[in-house]
């Protein structure tokens, strides 16, 4: 039997966005947090990089903000650069003071840059910026932050709960304008009962994580579906910019790793990326080599594999000493171990994949949304940080920096708001269970094949449009699936990764230049003025 929860603020999503609202967040507020799996199933726990920001004495936030918008290509709101970037100092003394176990450096070093903590450097960035804990900074950060909100009495944490959609009093015919529209809570899966329970409540954030799972080859987790995108849009929020999706340079080839990431650092420790007879093509692309930003190295890459013919090509470490390659990165010197590559000693086989969503929910500083309580934060949302290529290590500060700003926003919007009452429960009454769940398997693969073949690194309008034909078709398919059948996880995801299928498509087929991650045959020049991509729901699920 379905059950019904009240809470002031409602959190889908339990990683560092998510965690970080909630320990931000007065302590007299009741919080749920869910998490549609375990609660370590999103990205943050497997982000190995770090965090930028401006630590050093030698650094600026002008330095940092520069580095940004020139990664951006042009494209960067410049405002939303430098509110993170100023307030990235703070953000990370937070994260400090909640007892992350960032590396530290060694005397001397402390002693000259007036910081106690190891900064390495990655692609984009003039000077080493990026705090870090080895290889593994995502699982510190995670594991703190869960232990202190465990901590927390006004803090629920509820794993295996998959959000369906928001509750909107739109929906619910309660509005006398659009701009009336409240977010009222959320419909979500129990994944125990298998009923689909309500939960009403004053403030809902969403930090769902981004959408790479879209792509067949990605280094995020199966939990990134774009849940938050998705659910968000048939609310009736805008969208900005999910043209621009980031492929990773560097995760592992082998057939049995899955999604396994290599992280960026290497290269900022003077990684080399290498071709199968040794030699070194980076500087062909550009002067800054390993060094270039993300897009630059993915194009590079694939352009490598497809003049050749090869399935990969290798980042090579071997010339540094083993000691300094086993203390910097015990993660991936382990991980490779275990598939028989020893990077003290050989390079790594290594192909892109998709990374991270740089668009998403259109907000501004605080997280607000088009629809009144609703916020969106980290992957999930669209501040105009990234522009066209996100600079590696800024999702992270994003995340911290507006998660904060979100919390302090409802802290201060908790005194006048107001809980809905008598919410709809969800109607299960005319759907029955499927017996065709091999049609969810079917379409999940085709959706992600033909957004890799088509929608991939390189683009072209014939590529677009055979992706937008396929993706309208799924799209009837899978609502009819949906309206017929009780849901499950799988429907779900399914449904909410072609929803953002067709807006990536969408978007792509608006831009008509090439900037930043995306890149198309058909315009392979930049146009003058830089214009985001919104998208504006025509009209309201209901």
């Amino acid at each position: 039997m379905s059950q019904s929860y009240q809470y002031d603020v409602l959190i889908i999503g339990s990683g560092a966005a998510g965690l970080t609202t909630a320990l931000t967040l007065p302590a007299h507020l009741r919080i749920a947090v869910l998490s549609k799996g375990d609660l370590s199933s999103g990205s943050t726990y497997w982000a190995q990089g770090g965090v930028a920001g401006v630590l050093d004495d030698t650094d600026t936030v002008e330095s940092h903000v520069q580095d940004t918008l020139i990664a951006g290509a042009g494209l960067c709101n410049e405002a939303a650069v430098r509110f993170t970037v100023e307030n990235s100092r703070s953000a990370i003394d937070w994260l400090i003071e909640q007892g992350v176990p960032f590396t530290r450096n060694d005397a001397s070093a402390a002693q000259e840059q007036h910081f106690d903590y190891h900064l390495t450097r990655e692609g984009g960035h003039s000077h080493r910026r990026i705090i870090h804990a080895a290889d593994a900074t995502g699982a510190a950060i995670f594991t703190t932050l869960l232990a202190n909100a465990r901590q927390r009495s006004n803090i629920e944490l509820i794993e295996q709960q998959v959000a369906v959609d928001l509750i909107t009093s739109a929906k619910l015919g309660r509005n006398d304008s659009h701009a009336d529209n409240r977010c009222l809570g959320a419909y979500v899966l129990n994944r125990a009962s298998g009923e689909v329970d309500t939960y009403n409540a004053r403030f809902v954030v969403l930090a769902t994580g981004g959408a790479a799972k879209v792509y067949l080859y990605t280094s995020n987790p199966d939990s990134a579906c774009g849940d938050g995108i998705a659910m968000a849009w048939r609310a009736g929020c805008s969208v900005g910019n999910l043209e621009f999706n980031q492929f990773h340079p560097t995760c592992l080839y082998h057939p049995l790793a899955k999604n396994f990431l290599i992280t960026e650092a290497l290269r900022g420790e003077g990684a080399h990326l290498k071709l199968p007879d040794g030699e070194r093509f980076m500087a062909r692309f550009d002067s800054r080599a390993e060094l270039a930003p993300r897009d630059i190295v993915a194009r590079a890459i694939d352009h490598e594999m497809k003049r050749l013919g090869i399935d990969c090509v290798y980042l090579d470490i071997s010339h540094k000493p083993a000691d300094f390659i086993q203390e910097h990165f015990p993660t991936v010197y382990e991980r490779c171990l275990t598939f028989g590559i020893d990077i003290t000693q050989e390079p790594i086989p290594i192909v892109p994949a998709a990374h991270y969503t740089c668009g998403g929910v259109v907000v501004d500083q605080h997280g607000h949304t088009d629809i009144n309580n609703l916020y969106a934060i980290g992957e999930t949302s669209f501040t105009g940080l990234h522009g066209a290529n996100r600079m590696a290590s800024n999702s992270l500060l994003e995340c911290f920096v507006y998660a904060r700003s979100a919390a302090n926003d409802i802290a201060q919007q908790d005194a006048v708001t107001q809980s809905a009452t008598d919410l709809p429960e969800w109607d299960a009454s005319l759907v029955t269970d499927s017996d065709e769940d091999v049609i969810i398997a079917h379409n999940w693969d085709e959706l992600r094949r033909f957004m890799w073949d088509y929608v991939g690194i390189v683009r072209t309008d014939k590529r677009l449009l055979r992706a937008q034909h396929r993706v309208r078709l799924l799209l009837d398919e899978i609502d009819e699936f949906y309206s017929n059948y009780r849901v499950s996880r799988d429907l779900i995801e399914l449904r909410n990764l072609a929803v953002v299928a067709d807006l990536m498509i969408r978007s792509a087929m608006c831009r008509k230049e090439s900037r930043g991650l995306h890149y198309t045959l058909d315009y392979p020049h930049m146009k003058d003025v830089a214009q985001d991509t919104i998208l504006r729901p025509a009209k309201v699920d209901g």
